[in-house]
């Protein structure tokens, strides 16, 4: 079976028919919770406080619902609108913003306390339109990115890469936009189970947190 990305660009392949699934199929739920649960535990928010989320590829909410349930408000961001109404649906109490990642974020410095995406960032790698470079978008995602999350903070990323290349490339474009940090791999040795974690921190360079 094809590899999403390589079927559609996003906005196309995420229509009304996918986008039913995040409502409808609980594997798919349960699984979207699990790793979202799993991105917040290593952003490694302080507990005793809310703290202010950017959801990147919010999708149809079910992110955002993890990070409500810790006690924490958010933003989320989507480029397909199929999946934004789903989410709007969902009455959570995020805010919705309609954008293309691979075109930067459009938030003021030092926003957010964190960041959070599931299952997009594979998506930058792609070229949907003829104009698209994959190396100027990622830089110009994690740069902007970089931007506007508060000094100290991280953000985490759980993505589904097709090559090593790709890796170096995602880690190569977020490091030379400030980042330290790097690629973390739950279970590395079930090929079910197995999810790889873009961790990248704004601080300075700290050790990764221990993969499952």
């Amino acid at each position: 079976m094809s590899r999403p990305e390589h079927q559609a660009p996003p906005e196309i392949f995420y229509g009304t028919d996918e986008a039913e699934k995040y409502t409808n199929n609980t594997r798919i739920m349960s699984i979207q919770s699990e790793m979202s649960e799993r991105a917040l535990e290593l952003l490694a928010l302080p507990e005793d406080s809310p703290s202010y989320i950017l959801d990147i590829g919010c999708g149809s909410g079910l992110s955002g619902e993890s990070i409500e349930e810790q006690g924490h408000m958010w933003v989320g961001i989507d480029i397909a609108p199929a999946m934004l109404q789903v989410a709007k649906e969902r009455e959570t109490e995020g805010d919705f913003l309609l954008g293309d990642m691979g075109e930067g974020m459009p938030f003021r410095p030092g926003a957010f306390d964190g960041a959070i995406s599931i299952s997009a960032l594979q998506w930058l790698c792609n070229r949907d339109k003829s104009y698209h470079k994959p190396g100027k978008r990622l830089y110009t995602f994690f740069s902007t990115l970089y931007a506007c999350l508060s000094r100290g903070s991280r953000a985490v990323f759980q993505f589904y890469p097709e090559s090593s290349d790709q890796v170096e490339l995602i880690t190569s474009m977020s490091m030379k936009a400030g980042f330290t940090g790097g690629v973390l791999i739950d279970y590395p040795n079930s090929s079910k189970a197995k999810k790889f974690f873009l961790v990248l921190m704004t601080g300075g360079n700290q050790p990764l947190p221990k993969a499952l």
